[in-house]
């Protein structure tokens, strides 16, 4: 997809995702087979339920069929949120990461996997954690410091085991 109509198309739909209290993360056009798919991905603070992807959805169709801003040609809209595993390319996707396990690419070479504890204008303090039997340690990453980021997947999460101790002892 060109730049042009990149931006177009953000100019475009950008104010509608908005106006539905979500963030426009990514917008992509992509050729499958003989058709076009218009791909765009929306978050928010609080994640994007179902129903506010159907609703953002119904939106954006009718704004793309009012304008015709994807041409004559045939394509598919796909509406949908970052996934799980998300690069954290802006500073609210490391402030939605709070309490998530992130895998970083450090600036100056080599990796580490940290949980982030908290997020500020300057950087991330984040949780490493401990092997063998070790414990824990706190480390600051400025964000000039960060090459990549992006999410992990936990099966067992630290905020799972706090919800499931928490219900347990209701339960008691």
């Amino acid at each position: 997809m060109s730049t042009t109509q990149s931006e177009r198309l953000r100019e475009l739909l950008e104010p509608l995702v908005t106006s539905q209290g979500l963030d426009l993360e990514e917008i992509a056009v992509d050729s499958v087979g003989r058709k076009r798919v218009l791909r765009v991905v929306v978050d928010s603070d609080t994640g994007a339920d179902l129903d506010a992807i159907a609703d953002v959805s119904r939106a954006l169709s009718a704004k793309l069929d009012e304008t015709n801003a994807m041409g004559d040609a045939a394509y598919d809209l796909e509406v949908g949120t970052p996934g799980a595993e998300r690069l954290l390319t802006e500073h609210r996707h490391f402030v939605r990461a709070t309490d998530r396990l992130v895998k970083f690419q450090l600036a100056e070479g080599g990796e580490l996997l940290a949980r982030i504890l908290d997020v500020d204008d300057e950087g991330v303090d984040v949780e490493v954690p401990g092997v063998k039997g070790r414990k824990a340690t706190s480390r600051r990453l400025g964000f000039p410091e960060i090459a990549r980021a992006r999410v992990q997947v936990e099966f067992n999460r630290k905020d799972d085991k706090v919800k499931k101790d928490l219900k347990e002892e209701e339960e008691a």
